[in-house]
């Protein structure tokens, strides 16, 4: 049993300073409804037995388009609202699509809603045995990118400044990579333990909270890095046009 969490709660705010009326990253399209980022990743992901969408902002727009554009997939999605959206961080989207997985599910993927990457690279993480994180080839620059590290112990370490301002790695460090925001758990109880010992604190930060409670001791021989030669987050209306054309190609 394999689930799929996508998390498309938050309010898109650079996002809609170029769009005419406020809309959802992940359903803004042109031309065709399966243009859209959500499409996309459902799309790629159809041999996967559970979708569970964690929405919160415009939640009635996205429950209209799926119930309108995605009946092929509404079999297996379950839609899950966050009432938290605008005042916590991603992390509690990510508790939520945790909670409402399938309890006999043996391994779940997490997908952030707002991303485009390609087939190929995706078969991989689904293909893999292993906990997959995942790393692009784009250029580190703290306005967008979340980073991963691997410190001197080999154990990986996550870094994202909220603010979009700066990044400050504080130890000496053995690689440094540029996060593709998908991840493989392939050890449930390690992930409800995790999701168990969250602190109130914890629990209204961001996702990496969770991913490094998960990640952060793993022992490399447990862990598949998998880098997407195809990476796209789309935090602009600009950086949607881009993906389009690869899309429509």
């Amino acid at each position: 049993m394999k689930a799929l969490i996508i998390t498309v709660a938050g309010t898109a705010t650079r996002f809609n300073r170029d769009t005419t009326e406020e809309t959802l990253k992940c359903l803004y399209y042109h031309d065709s409804f399966k243009n859209c980022l959500l499409y996309q990743i459902l799309d790629k992901a159809r041999d996967i037995d559970e979708y569970v969408i964690v929405g919160g902002f415009l939640f009635d727009k996205l429950e209209d388009f799926i119930r309108t554009n995605l009946s092929e997939f509404k079999d297996r999605i379950k839609l899950i609202y966050n009432p938290e959206y605008s005042t916590f961080g991603s992390g509690y989207s990510l508790l939520l699509g945790l909670r409402n997985a399938d309890p006999h599910a043996d391994e779940i993927l997490f997908v952030e809603g707002d991303l485009y990457f390609n087939d190929r690279d995706f078969e991989k993480i689904k293909k893999s045995e292993k906990n997959v994180f995942t790393v692009n080839h784009n250029l580190i620059t703290a306005d967008k990118a979340v980073v991963v590290y691997e410190n001197t112990g080999r154990h990986l370490q996550y870094i994202y400044d909220t603010s979009h301002s700066y990044l400050n790695i504080r130890e000496p460090f053995l690689a440094v990579y540029n996060s593709g925001q998908v991840w493989k758990f392939i050890d449930l109880p390690r992930l409800t333990a995790v999701v168990n010992n969250l602190t109130p604190e914890q629990t209204r930060g961001t996702n990496l909270e969770i991913i490094q409670g998960y990640f952060g001791n793993l022992d490399k021989s447990e862990i598949e890095m998998v880098v997407f030669t195809e990476w796209f987050n789309c935090n602009t209306v600009s950086d949607y046009m881009t993906v389009l054309s690869k899309i429509k190609k």
